[in-house]
């Protein structure tokens, strides 16, 4: 009977807890600008770990430029 007890008890806290956390969800955000809108997902979304790896590359250091075609073709 305890156990069974016990369990009841947890079920109810985790009743309660989805309920709060559910409410907290519902709850409309107003922003004055979508800037702010971005700004708001940015900081909650999390970025896929291929996406950032991808990211990283990309910001990495420039190849050195080539020269033009015409240069190479006449030595310059």
């Amino acid at each position: 009977m305890k156990s069974q007890h016990k369990l009841n008890s947890q079920e109810g806290e985790q009743e309660q807890h989805h309920r709060v956390v559910g409410e907290a969800a519902q709850t409309p955000l107003e922003f004055a600008t979508a800037e702010e809108l971005l700004r708001h997902d940015a900081l909650h979304t999390p970025v896929p770990p291929a996406i950032g790896q991808r990211l990283r590359e990309s910001l990495g250091p420039l190849p050195a430029p080539r020269r033009s075609w015409w240069r190479r073709l006449f030595g310059q």
